[in-house]
C-alpha cells in the first residue's frame, strides 16, 4: 500500500510543480518521477528490511543477503534510468523485466505468511495477493504508458 500511496501522491505534486515552473502539465514527465520515487522508496526497504526480505526467496536459492542489497541497488538505478531521455525506454523494458521477475518471490511470502518488515511467518499469507498481483500490473501498465508507449 505505501509503495501506491508514494507514486500516486508524488505523480500529483510532479505535476504540480512542473506546472507551476513551467507554465504546462507534462503528465509522463511527472508519471515517470513518481516511478522512480517509488523504486528509490522501495529499495530502502532492501536495506532496511534485509532480513525479512532474505525470507522470501526460496531456501534453495544461495547468497540470499547479497540478492537483496543488489537487488535494491538495481532498483535505484532503474529508478534513475527512466529519468535520462537516452536511458528511458531500456530503463522501462528493464523495469517492466524486473517487476516480473520478482512477482514470484511475492507469491512465495505469501504463501509462506512471511512478514518481511518484522522478518517472521505472521504477515497476510493468500489474501495479500488479491492486492498485490494487481499493484504489480498497475506499475507494469504505469511504466509501459508512460516511458515505452510513447516512443
Amino acid at each position: 500500500m505505501k509503495p501506491l500511496i508514494v507514486l500516486i501522491s508524488v505523480f500529483l505534486l510532479s505535476n504540480l510543480f512542473i506546472r507551476f515552473t513551467s507554465d504546462q502539465y507534462n503528465v509522463l514527465l511527472a508519471a515517470r518521477i513518481a516511478m522512480c520515487a517509488m523504486l528509490c522508496f522501495t529499495a530502502v526497504a532492501h536495506f532496511v528490511f534485509t532480513k525479512g526480505m532474505s525470507m522470501m526467496i526460496p531456501l534453495q536459492i544461495p547468497f540470499k543477503t547479497e540478492l537483496i542489497y543488489i537487488t535494491g541497488v538495481i532498483e535505484i538505478f532503474l529508478g534513475i534510468g527512466l529519468l535520462i531521455p537516452g536511458l528511458t525506454i531500456y530503463a522501462a523494458w528493464s523495469t517492466i523485466f524486473f517487476l516480473v521477475f520478482l512477482l514470484p518471490a511475492n507469491i512465495y511470502a505469501a504463501v509462506k505468511h512471511i512478514d518481511y518488515q518484522k522478518g517472521d511467518f505472521n504477515g497476510n499469507g493468500i489474501t495479500y495477493l488479491w492486492f498485490r498481483v494487481p499493484l504489480q500490473l498497475l506499475f507494469i501498465v504505469w511504466i509501459y504508458l508512460s516511458t515505452i508507449k510513447v516512443w
